[in-house]
């Protein structure tokens, strides 16, 4: 591996140059320490986030030092720094006083830069160690004794002089020549480096699939937007059409009422101008006072008043208008024109807008209305209410025929109704104090022992209020309790079964509605809706 790859590994993206006291914060990224500090106390808002990737955080993070990262950048820095002296530094020969002469060699011992003549004539002794042409001599010579570092401690990990060596603190440690250690620590570095080569074209991956994830799911999202706006579009148009035709036939049965109640009041009028008539010639009759025209008169016109019903005991109900018999709305017709009509844009709806992650999960879930409990099954301190929907504790031991169906030591009940395929939902309301749980079980559940009770077993799953805890509410399966991070405001739950899915959630039904759990299976055996009550003022009903 290149060095200048290296150095790309260990570079901090703020300052852009080698990491000086490295952090690593928990996306993974990685900057100087002081680096990290300024930038996040130079923002204006208390915002602290990762400067490479984004990512936010909620509270200030504790910066930790990577020690290997550390390390490896001083290494890197080294290399660098020497290499700059080489190459860069422009350093001559010391001894080429006239005109400068690139150096060759720097003698550790003498301290001096030499070019290849007066190289040539430089001693050969071996206290006259060579490297390659450097202006930084004071890292090369040992602290205390003033004399070339020679060796490495492999003890104490640190490089030494011959004195150091035989004389000094690291005397009869391990130890190397420096070129010896050198090479040990670049192997190692380039199997880190390998190492986090690898992680890092691992980590790319994944971004990439992520990024790929993320583009499918808003090509999902747009697919899923235009299918149910196209869908609720339908369904309004439907309604309107529906609401126009039911309005209409309310309409129509307006104005034949109006029509026949019109008729019955001309009728009635003109009744009533002739009843005037007959009225006035009464009158007239009455006060006349020649008893021989009142009796001719009388005679004469004893037809007509008889039609009055002032005369004898004549039937006379043929003659009259019954107000009653006008007539009314027909309230019933209204109906099935609204419900046959609601039920055709259901049907259109399935047929004409098959959309199978929305319009499936719309209309195809069986509302389970008819969900009753099953009293062979509830054990004897269970009480279910004579309507079969709700659950509670008596508090008093009730003395049932044993059977191998009921739940022999802890207060729970099965509901009758089982489930194999499909989508159902049901709802339920528990107490606000005493515990309860509810959830699905396998008929097959252990009716007697620590086994049959609900969340105790991989054949039922629950979720329930444990009173006594502080009113936490928690999820159970095979023995395996979750508490909720988030406790439900509500004593009203929404519970939605996928059987063919493998789903079972919880649904917090405030509003607006929230999502609580989803329990996810294969499941294998039909099931059936469990319910579990503790305490005399525990209740749970459907």
């Amino acid at each position: 591996m290149a060095s200048a790859d290296l150095k790309d590994e260990v570079t901090c993206c703020i300052c852009t140059e080698i990491y000086t006291d490295p952090v690593t914060l928990i996306c993974g990224h990685s900057f100087c320490q002081l680096c990290i500090t300024k930038t996040w106390d130079n923002q204006e808002e208390r915002e602290y986030s990762c400067p490479e990737c984004r990512h936010r955080f909620r509270v200030k993070p504790v910066l930790k030092r990577a020690l290997r990262l550390s390390n490896i950048a001083e290494s890197v820095r080294s290399t660098h720094r020497e290499r700059s002296e080489q190459e860069g530094a422009g350093i001559t020969c010391i001894y080429c006083i006239q005109s400068p002469v690139p150096a060759a060699k720097t003698c550790l011992l003498c301290e001096a830069s030499l070019c290849d003549d007066h190289l040539r004539v430089h001693s050969k002794s071996a206290e006259h160690i060579l490297c390659e042409p450097t202006a930084s001599l004071e890292n090369r010579k040992c602290s205390d004794h003033k004399k070339v570092l020679e060796y490495y401690c492999c003890e104490d990990a640190t490089c030494i002089c011959v004195s150091c060596r035989l004389d000094g603190e690291h005397r009869g440690h391990q130890v190397e020549t420096l070129n010896e250690a050198s090479e040990k620590k670049k192997e190692k570095l380039r199997n880190i480096l390998e190492k986090l080569t690898s992680e890092r074209e691992e980590a790319e991956k994944k971004v990439q699939s992520l990024l790929e994830l993320k583009r499918q799911l808003q090509g999902k999202t747009a697919g899923v937007t235009e299918q149910v706006t196209a869908l609720i579009r339908d369904i309004r148009e439907q309604l309107e059409a529906l609401e126009k035709r039911v309005l209409g036939e309310i309409s129509r049965q307006e104005e034949q009422v109006s029509l026949r109640v019109s008729d019955l009041i001309q009728q009635l009028e003109i009744k009533k101008e002739e009843l005037s008539k007959k009225m006035g010639h009464i009158e007239e009759l009455r006060k006349m006072t020649n008893p021989v025209k009142v009796l001719q008169r009388w005679e004469s016109d004893r037809a007509d008043y008889c039609d009055t019903g002032a005369g004898d005991n004549e039937d006379t109900e043929r003659h009259d208008i019954k107000v009653h018999d006008v007539g009314d709305l027909h309230v019933g017709l209204i109906s099935v024109t609204l419900h046959s009509g609601l039920a055709g844009i259901v049907t259109r709806v399935t047929r004409q807008h098959h959309v199978p992650e929305v319009s499936d999960m719309l209309l195809d879930v069986n509302t389970t209305s008819d969900m009753i409990l099953d009293v062979s099954t509830a054990g004897n301190d269970v009480y279910v209410s004579s309507d079969l929907k709700t659950v509670s504790v008596t508090g008093i031991k009730k003395s049932r025929l044993t059977s191998q169906k009921k739940f022999q030591d802890y207060p729970q009940v099965l509901s009758c109704r089982s489930f194999c395929s499909g989508r159902h939902y049901w709802e339920v309301e528990g107490s606000e104090s005493g515990i309860w749980v509810v959830g699905m079980a396998y008929r097959s559940i252990a009716r007697s022992g620590e086994q049959s009770k609900i969340g105790n077993n991989n054949k039922t799953w629950g979720l329930g209020r444990w009173g006594c805890f502080n009113n936490q509410y928690y999820v159970g399966y095979d023995s395996k309790e979750i508490r909720l991070p988030q406790l439900p405001s509500y004593q009203r739950l929404g519970i939605f079964l996928d059987y063919d899915a493998g789903r079972l959630s919880f649904y917090e039904l405030c509003d607006p509605i929230r999502h609580i759990h989803t329990f996810t299976a294969t499941f294998t055996e039909p099931l059936h809706a469990i319910f579990w009550v503790y305490g005399v003022n525990s209740w749970v009903r459907i």
